[in-house]
């Protein structure tokens, strides 16, 4: 990874919702810091706040965010890699997602203090802890 970019955390609570068709417009409107919405074939996940999953998901609760500061070039190469090796050395397993300007890791949120350590032992400033 690019040691000159820095990492923040977001300390809002993230879940995973699939199963059941959530009102798009309700999630953007919620005026969440970070929502990301995914369809492949037969699968739709969202990620953003657990307070906005709609009732009957399939949601899993208990994920913090990590957002490296972009906008990044898309000629600059590894930064996820760098991110997921760097955690999974510490036993950090991780959901990634990246954007047009950044990418993003969540981790579980009782693993929050050993990535974020993980992290700046490898060199990233982590801001937001």
């Amino acid at each position: 990874m690019d040691t000159e970019r820095d990492a923040s955390v977001d300390t809002a609570r993230h879940g995973r919702s699939g199963g059941v068709s959530p009102d798009l417009a309700a999630l953007f409107a919620a005026g969440a810091a970070f929502v990301s919405v995914t369809c492949n074939g037969g699968e739709l996940s969202v990620v953003g706040p657990v307070d906005i999953v709609p009732d009957g998901a399939v949601a899993e609760a208990g994920w913090r965010l990590l957002t490296v500061e972009g906008p990044l070039e898309f000629t600059l190469t590894g930064i996820m890699a760098a991110l997921a090796g760097e955690l999974a050395a510490a036993g950090v397993s991780l959901f990634a997602v990246s954007t047009y300007d950044t990418d993003h890791v969540l981790v579980k949120d009782a693993d929050l203090t050993r990535a974020v350590a993980a992290l700046r032992e490898a060199g990233h400033e982590v801001r937001g802890t």
